[in-house]
C-alpha cells in the first residue's frame, strides 16, 4: 500500500525521465571516473517541480542503498542543518554519536551565550537595548547566526571579523566557558562542528555505498550554506571527505559562477522549466484526462506548470461543461470541480496565512468549531499543501490566484480576513515576548516569525501604519544579522505581491537589490538616501526636511594603519588597537549599534496613502548605526558625518555623542574629542564607554590624573571592562605605580583570554619589573594568538636581550620591522642590540 501511494504521489515526475536518468547513472560511475559527478544543482522558477525532483531523486538514491538527508528551509542555520541531517540519519540506523553529543554541547553554549549577550545589554530609559549593547548582542551572536556586516553570513564565519565586535561579551563568555572549543561553537560553531561531520562521514561510509544530502530550497539557505558546502567539498579546512558522497541542491537561481565556477568538472547544474505541451499531455493521459476540449482548458489554465496540471489531472474533470467557462481561472476551475461548499471555503481560507498550522486556520476558517480539525486535516491531503516542519504551505503556483481570487471578490472581507490574522499573532507575539526586553525579544526566533506573521497581515489589510512599523523593524532586523534582514524584506516583497500593493512591492525590490549588493549597511544607506522613488522625507517636529539632515564635518585625515588588530583596543566591542611597545599611541574603532529609519512615499491610486512619519529619534537611530558600520570599515569620516546629522536630530543623546567623541580620538583630534565625551558623561553619567574613552584622551593630551578619575569611574560602573583595564594599566605606568598596573592587567588576560594585545601589555608590565621570564610566556601567548603582532615580537626581542640572547632578540626585532616598517621603537631597540653585539 505505502509503494502504491509513493507512487501515485510521484506521478507528477513522469515527465522527468531525463533528470531521473542522468541521476541514476551517476550511481553506475565511480567516483574515479571523471564523468562522475559529486555535486547536482536543480534550479528553476517556482512551479516547476524542483522539490518534487529532489524527493525523486532521493527515492532513486536510497534504490541504491545511499544514506540520504533531506533539509529545507526549516533549518535557519548550518548547526541546524547538522541537527536535521542528524535525526535523518539515525532514522535510518547511521547513529552519528559524536555529531550528536558535539550539537547537543552547542546547545547548551548557544543558550549561554544568549545569556551573556543579554546580560550586557544596558538598558535604556524606556526599556530598551543601547546601541552599544546591540553591538555586543550583534558580535557575540554572530555563532548563532544573528550578525551584521559578516559578509553574506555564509556557513564559516571569519574570525578576525568576528573579533572585531566581540571586546565586551567575551568577558562575559570567557567567565562561562573554560575551554577554547566552547568559545568557537558559539562564536564560530562550524568550524568545530564540520570536522566532526566528516569524520562521521567517513566511518558511515565503510558500511553503505553513497551518502546523498539533499538542500531544497537553496535561495533560502544558500546564503548561509553555500560557503560553508564550498568549503566542506573543495577544501581539506574541515578533513577528507568521503568521494562517495553526493550533494543536490535546489533553488530558484543557478549557482553562483564566482564561487563554484572553477568546478565545473564535478558539478551538473539540472535546469528545470515548465513541462512541454506533450509532457503535460502525458500526464494527464496517465490520469485517464484525454477528452481534448478538458485537456485544452488544462493546459491553458496551467502555463504547464507541474504543479497545477498535477492538481488538476487529479480531480478528472470529464465533460465540455467542466472546461467551457472562458472567464475561469485556475483557482475557480479546481474550486468549482470540489462539490462541498465548506471545503471549498476552508481550501481558500487556508491560502491567506503563509504559513498554515491547526491554530492558524482556526483563526481564519469561517466554520462551525466542530468542523475545524476535520477540515484542516483535508488540507493536509491537498497535492499543493506541503507540510514542513507540522505546518503547511501552499505551492506559490497556487496560493497566488487563489489569493487573487479572495481579494477581487471581496475587497471588505479580504481586509477583514487580514485584520483578523494580524490581531491573533500580535495576540500571540505579546504572549511569547512577556516579560522580556527588546533584546530578548529580538533574540527569539519564535517572536520574529509572529512578528513577521503579524506585519505581513497588516500590510495585506492596507493598514494605513504598517509600512512604518514594518521600516522601523527592518532597522532592528538588521541589528540581528543578514539572515533576519533578509527575512522582513522578504515581507515587503511578499505582501506587495500578493496583495499588489505596488509601493510596497517597490520598497521591497529596492531594498532588497540593495541588501544584494551590500548586505544590511546598504540597506541603511537605501533607506537615508537615494530611495529610488525621489527624496527622502522626514517629519521633523513638525517642519518638513528634504533630504538628509545634517551638514558634513570637515576632518583630519585618519593615519594610515596597515597593521591594526581588531577587537583588541576599543572600549566597546569592534575595536581596533595599534601600540608601539612602550609609547600610549593607540588608534581605535568601535561598533555600537541601534537603529531605525526614514522613507520616502511614492503613492498610487491603487494604495491606501501609506503614512510614513518618522520621529527624528528614530532617524538618528538610522545614522548612528549607519556610523557604526563605516567606523567598522575603518572610514570614521563617513562615520563623523553620519553622527553629525544623528545630533541634529537628537543633540541630547548620549550614545551618539560619546560614539562621534571616540571616533575624533582615533582621528588624533583630542581637543575635539574631549568636548564630545565630557558632554556624554554630562548627558549621561553611568556612561562606562564614554568615561573609558575620555580616560584615554586625557592620557593622550599628557594628563594622567585626569585620565585615572575617568578610567576609575568607568571601572566602578563596570568592574569587568577589560579595555577600561588595561587602559588604566597604562595611566599607571605613566604614575608610576607598577604593582596596580600588574594587577589591572592580570585581571584583563582573565576576562580577555583570547586578545593579544592584553597579553602583550601585561608582558610588557612583566618585563618593566624585571621578570623577563614571565614576560616572554605573555608575549608567547600573545603571538599564538596573533602570529603577526609586531609589538609582541619588538617587546619580546628586548626580553630576549635583557635575558643575555642576543641573536634571538635581533630575530624578534627584524621580524616587528618587516611587519611594520616604520615602527621607531623597534628600530631604536635593534640599533641598541646591535652596538652592543659589536662591542
Amino acid at each position: 500500500m505505502q509503494q502504491l501511494i509513493q507512487r501515485r504521489r510521484r506521478a507528477g515526475l513522469v515527465a522527468r525521465s531525463v533528470e531521473r536518468g542522468l541521476f541514476r547513472a551517476n550511481f553506475d560511475t565511480p567516483p574515479e571516473d571523471e564523468r562522475h559527478r559529486f555535486l547536482f544543482h536543480v534550479h528553476g522558477n517556482a512551479g516547476v517541480g524542483k522539490s518534487f525532483l529532489l524527493r525523486e531523486f532521493e527515492q532513486i538514491a536510497r534504490e541504491r542503498g545511499a544514506l540520504t538527508a533531506y533539509v529545507d528551509e526549516s533549518a535557519g542555520s548550518v548547526p541546524e542543518v547538522l541537527t536535521v541531517m542528524n535525526r535523518q540519519f539515525a532514522a535510518q540506523g547511521a547513529r552519528f554519536k559524536e555529531l550528536d553529543r558535539v550539537l547537543a554541547t552547542h546547545r547548551e553554549r548557544r543558550h549561554e551565550a544568549e545569556a551573556a549577550a543579554l546580560a550586557a545589554l544596558d538598558p535604556e530609559p524606556e526599556g530598551g537595548p543601547s546601541a552599544g549593547s546591540m553591538a555586543v548582542a550583534r558580535a557575540g551572536l554572530a555563532g548563532l547566526g544573528l550578525i551584521p556586516g559578516a559578509g553574506a553570513f555564509v556557513g564559516v564565519l571569519d574570525p578576525a571579523q568576528l573579533a572585531q565586535g566581540a571586546d565586551r561579551l567575551r568577558s562575559g563568555l570567557s567567565a562561562r566557558f573554560r575551554s577554547h572549543e566552547d568559545v568557537q561553537l558559539v562564536l564560530a560553531p562550524e568550524s568545530v562542528l564540520s570536522p566532526v561531520l566528516t569524520k562521521e562521514l567517513s566511518d558511515a561510509a565503510s558500511s553503505v555505498p553513497w551518502i546523498v544530502l539533499f538542500f531544497d530550497t537553496y535561495e533560502r539557505t544558500g546564503p548561509f550554506l553555500d560557503g560553508w558546502l564550498h568549503d566542506v567539498m573543495t577544501t581539506d579546512r574541515y578533513g577528507a571527505l568521503p568521494a562517495t558522497v553526493v550533494v543536490v541542491t535546489a533553488g530558484q537561481r543557478p549557482f553562483d559562477t564566482a564561487r563554484w565556477g572553477g568546478f565545473a568538472d564535478f558539478m551538473t547544474a539540472v535546469p528545470l522549466e515548465p513541462f512541454t505541451e506533450a509532457e503535460a499531455r502525458g500526464l494527464l493521459a496517465a490520469r485517464g484526462v484525454t477528452a481534448e476540449p478538458v485537456v485544452t482548458e488544462v493546459l491553458r489554465l496551467t502555463g504547464g506548470l507541474p504543479v497545477l496540471v498535477s492538481t488538476l489531472a487529479g480531480t478528472r474533470p470529464a465533460g465540455p461543461d467542466d472546461v467551457h467557462d472562458p472567464s475561469a481561472t485556475a483557482v475557480e476551475r479546481f474550486l468549482r470541480w470540489e462539490p462541498d461548499p465548506v471545503r471549498r471555503s476552508a481550501a481558500l481560507a487556508g491560502a491567506l496565512p503563509r504559513r498554515l498550522d491547526a491554530d492558524v486556520f482556526r483563526v481564519v476558517a469561517d466554520c462551525d468549531e466542530e468542523q475545524v480539525d476535520e477540515l484542516y486535516g483535508w488540507l493536509t491531503t491537498l497535492p499543493f499543501a506541503d507540510e514542513r516542519s507540522g505546518r503547511l504551505r501552499y505551492h506559490d503556483v497556487v496560493r497566488a490566484p487563489m489569493l487573487r481570487l479572495q481579494r477581487r471578490r471581496s475587497p471588505r472581507g479580504w481586509a477583514e480576513r487580514q485584520r483578523r490574522l494580524a490581531d491573533a499573532f500580535r495576540r500571540w507575539r505579546e504572549e511569547t515576548g512577556t516579560g522580556r526586553d527588546a533584546g530578548q525579544l529580538w533574540a527569539d526566533e519564535e517572536w520574529r516569525e509572529l512578528r513577521l506573521a503579524e506585519s505581513y497581515h497588516l500590510l495585506c489589510a492596507r493598514d494605513r501604519e504598517a509600512l512604518s512599523m514594518v521600516l522601523r523593524d527592518l532597522v532592528d532586523a538588521c541589528d540581528q544579522g543578514e539572515p533576519v534582514a533578509g527575512r522582513w524584506l522578504g515581507v515587503l516583497e511578499e505582501a506587495g505581491r500578493d496583495a499588489e500593493l505596488r509601493t510596497v512591492a517597490a520598497w521591497g525590490r529596492q531594498l532588497s537589490r540593495a541588501f544584494a549588493g551590500g548586505g544590511t549597511e546598504a540597506v541603511l544607506d537605501q533607506l537615508l538616501t537615494d530611495s529610488g522613488f525621489g527624496a527622502v522625507v522626514v517629519d521633523v517636529l513638525g517642519s518638513t526636511v528634504t533630504g538628509p539632515p545634517g551638514g558634513a564635518l570637515a576632518h583630519a585625515s585618519a593615519p594610515e594603519d596597515r597593521h591594526r588588530r581588531p577587537g583588541w583596543g576599543s572600549p566597546v566591542p569592534g575595536g581596533a588597537e595599534v601600540r608601539d611597545a612602550e609609547e600610549p599611541y593607540t588608534e581605535d574603532q568601535e561598533p555600537y549599534a541601534e537603529d531605525e529609519e526614514p522613507y520616502a512615499e511614492d503613492r498610487d491610486a491603487e494604495d491606501p496613502g501609506w503614512g510614513v512619519r518618522l520621529a527624528p529619534e528614530i532617524v538618528a537611530r538610522v545614522y548612528r548605526s549607519r556610523a557604526v558600520s563605516q567606523g567598522v570599515r575603518g572610514d570614521y569620516r563617513a562615520a563623523l558625518t553620519d553622527l553629525d546629522r544623528a545630533l541634529t536630530l537628537t543633540p541630547d543623546d548620549a550614545r551618539s555623542r560619546a560614539l562621534r567623541g571616540e571616533y575624533l580620538r582615533i582621528l588624533r583630534r583630542h581637543d575635539d574629542a574631549v568636548r564630545d565625551l565630557e558632554r556624554a558623561v554630562a548627558l549621561d553619567p553611568a556612561h562606562d564607554y564614554a568615561w573609558a574613552s575620555l580616560g584615554a584622551t586625557r592620557l593622550a593630551l599628557g594628563d594622567p590624573a585626569a585620565a585615572l578619575a575617568a578610567l576609575d569611574r568607568a571601572l566602578d560602573i563596570k568592574p569587568d571592562y577589560p579595555w577600561a583595564l588595561i587602559r588604566r594599566a597604562r595611566v599607571l605606568r605613566e604614575l608610576g605605580d607598577p604593582e596596580r598596573r600588574l594587577a589591572d592587567l592580570d585581571r584583563a588576560v582573565v576576562l580577555q583570554p583570547d586578545s593579544p594585545w592584553a597579553h602583550c601589555e601585561r608582558g610588557d608590565a612583566l618585563r618593566a619589573a624585571g621578570r623577563d621570564e614571565e614576560a616572554l610566556a605573555a608575549y608567547d601567548l600573545a603571538l599564538s594568538l596573533d602570529p603577526d603582532y609586531a609589538s609582541a615580537y619588538a617587546s619580546r626581542g628586548v626580553a630576549r636581550f635583557n635575558l643575555g640572547r642576543p641573536t634571538q632578540a635581533l630575530a624578534d626585532l627584524d621580524r616587528a620591522l618587516e611587519l611594520n616598517p616604520s615602527y621607531a621603537w623597534a628600530r631604536t631597540q635593534r640599533d641598541a642590540v646591535v652596538r652592543h653585539r659589536d662591542g
